[in-house]
């Protein structure tokens, strides 16, 4: 009977892809910020402009 033989290498990547997805999802969280916070500083300039 053959045996099936795992790649060693096999969890290694699965902990590699993981590491790559939480640091994208890292980055895009810091960018969500940023965008957020430049987005209510231009809404409250744009209310102030209406405002007059």
């Amino acid at each position: 009977m053959t045996k099936r033989r795992r790649d060693p290498d096999c969890g290694a990547s699965a902990v590699e892809y993981g590491l790559m997805l939480a640091l994208i999802a890292v980055a895009a969280l810091v960018a969500i910020t940023a965008v957020g916070e430049n987005m209510a500083a231009m809404f409250e300039l744009v209310a102030d402009v209406i405002d007059g």
